[in-house]
């Protein structure tokens, strides 16, 4: 289980992208969520913030039938930046009526409160980046918070053909492909099963090679499983089979 506390780093996320678009043209396309701007990237954190907030508060046990939540837009586009910090907000105050432990329906593995403040997070840290890259920014992720986003990752890509049906497509016949970090302990082997995909155990594989092979930080990570990054870019060094890693890259966006 991580250590981070996922709760405070929501606001910690949320202040950093709100700051970094201050003065900034809401406008400006984003080139890592085609057909967005800033405007539409601001919006869509901010409401998933306050989505995901309602489902915390409520506890729920099933899952919902409708995502109609008050959102609070703002009139005037000015207004979206400190939407955004209120988001935040609105955030914490729902943090605070549960227990992270407390259990809850989720998409994901993790059928607890915990699971949707660690999904907020990772949905803020993400697009706080790609606001970065919007402004011509070089994106800096703390590695310990991107190796938590990396296992989150993989973690819950198993669970997300309700929204990333392309992951229908990721099987095999055991084949696997091993993410490695090269700034600190982080180990990944995901395994293709007839029936399914999935991170095989910790220690499950040992010293067995995988059929493909992933290395990079812990950040290059991140930004490589969301598509922020292509495995060829510096930084990545991808050894084994590349038609299967370009069979998963082509089907695990998310």
């Amino acid at each position: 289980m991580s250590s981070l506390d996922h709760r405070a780093l929501v606001a910690e996320q949320t202040a950093r992208f709100v700051t970094l678009t201050k003065g900034a043209d809401l406008t400006t396309p984003v080139p890592s969520c085609p057909g967005w701007t800033l405007l539409d990237l601001i919006r869509h954190t901010g409401s998933v913030q306050r989505w995901f907030s309602v489902l915390l508060r409520q506890q729920i046990q099933q899952r919902p039938t409708s995502r109609d939540v008050e959102l609070a837009l703002p009139a005037e586009e000015d207004g979206y930046r400190d939407w955004l910090a209120a988001s935040a907000t609105v955030a914490a105050e729902a943090f605070a009526t549960v227990e992270s432990d407390a259990p809850m329906w989720a998409w994901g593995a993790d059928q607890h409160a915990r699971f949707w403040a660690r999904r907020m997070l990772c949905e803020t840290l993400v697009h706080r980046v790609d606001a970065e890259l919007a402004l011509g920014l070089r994106p800096e992720i703390d590695p310990a918070l991107a190796a938590d986003a990396v296992a989150e990752f993989l973690v819950n890509l198993p669970f997300a053909v309700g929204f990333a049906p392309k992951t229908a497509q990721l099987r095999g016949t055991g084949e696997t492909i091993r993410f490695t970090r090269t700034d600190g302990e982080g180990d990944w082997t995901v395994r293709l099963d007839p029936e399914g995909f999935g991170l095989t155990p910790n220690d499950a594989d040992g010293d067995t090679p995988a059929d493909a092979t992933v290395q990079g930080s812990a950040a290059d990570l991140l930004l490589l499983l969301y598509g922020r990054l292509d495995r060829t870019a510096p930084g990545l060094e991808v050894h084994g089979d590349q038609e299967l890693l370009a069979r998963w890259f082509a089907n695990s966006e998310f």
